[in-house]
């Protein structure tokens, strides 16, 4: 019989595979989780009574936004990383993760929490813990740009400008309505001429407000903009979305938002493992809703089966959100 006391010492694919309690670490970003103490006490006390070992606590710092804690744990041996903060901190827990066999546990905080929320994970925490004790886990692929990764999105024109625009304060009271009132600032801004390359077809030249790279398919407040994009098939959708007025725009958020929809006018959806997107000027860009620096490439590699990740069971299904509470 495995011991929590055996569980810190073996590796995290024997710890995962081995039906025995994991060691585990929690990355917390202290400015976007409140109740701290709360929480860890929470967590240490559901894991104890599963029999597993209490978990290492990580704290994110503006220096290191969960990067480093994250690759610190798996140096550390642990099986399972749960995650407490918003997007960003996910992504950058998810660039110390990307090729381990550490699994991602999100307890979504903060705003956004897109991952969360396409894979069907709950929003309460001791439902988020009882996922990994229930040894729910899938293996999904990851984007990578500069050597940065990102599980849900890449974004490059209005989509990523819309981001760096919505102030954090009005985000935290609104949540997701706070992109709403970004975007109506950018609706007017210039269309960008741009050349879409994808694997080793024909080049795409078109003039779009934005492109946007999926490797699943919703958006803030759950619009599922790419309904066929599959986290876990080697290929990411990508978007681009050419509306040329305010009419374009809501005859093209008509459409997104309509139940079983088809073609939707004035986007066009490519899907392979390697886009090459290059504008004519410098473009805001976008990675899982953290903006990087402004340039008129973005250039996403798809990294099949990059990271594991704790979901509903049953683990077996094809669908990643089967068995949530929260699907649409």
């Amino acid at each position: 019989m495995t011991t929590p006391q055996d569980a810190t010492t073996q590796p995290a694919a024997e710890q995962r595979d081995g039906g025995g309690p994991l060691r585990t670490a929690v990355i917390v970003n202290p400015n976007r989780v409140e109740g701290l103490d709360e929480l860890r006490a929470g967590i240490t006390e559901q894991l104890a009574e599963a029999g597993w070992p209490e978990p290492a606590w990580l704290e994110t710092t503006a220096e290191d936004p969960g990067t480093g804690q994250a690759e610190q744990a798996v140096e550390d041996g642990a099986a399972v990383v749960f995650v407490a903060g918003g997007d960003g901190t996910v992504r950058a827990c998810i660039d110390g993760l990307a090729g381990t066999e550490t699994a991602l546990a999100i307890l979504p905080g903060g705003t956004g929490n897109l991952l969360a929320t396409n894979l069907g994970v709950p929003t309460d925490t001791i439902e988020g813990v009882q996922l990994a004790l229930d040894r729910g886990r899938r293996v999904v692929d990851l984007g990578e740009v500069e050597g940065k990764t990102f599980a849900v999105m890449a974004g490059m024109g209005l989509d990523a400008a819309m981001v760096d625009d919505a102030p954090t304060k009005l985000k935290a009271v609104l949540g997701p309505v706070a992109y709403v009132f970004s975007a109506l600032k950018h609706l007017n801004d210039a269309e960008m001429k741009v050349e879409v390359q994808v694997d080793d077809y024909p080049v795409l030249r078109r003039r779009a407000r934005t492109v946007i790279v999926g490797n699943v398919g919703r958006l803030q407040g759950g619009v599922n903009l790419l309904p066929d994009a599959e986290p876990d098939n080697g290929q990411m959708d990508v978007a681009v979305l050419a509306p040329r007025n305010l009419g374009h725009w809501i005859q093209t958020a008509f459409h997104v938002l309509r139940p079983g929809r088809n073609k939707v006018p004035n986007m066009e959806v490519l899907r392979g493992s390697r886009i090459t997107v290059t504008s004519d000027r410098p473009q805001p860009r976008q990675l899982d809703g953290d903006v990087i620096e402004e340039s008129a490439t973005l250039d996403v590699t798809v990294r099949p089966d990059a990271l594991w990740v704790c979901v509903y069971q049953p683990d077996t299904s094809e669908d990643l959100a089967e068995g949530s509470t929260e699907q649409d």
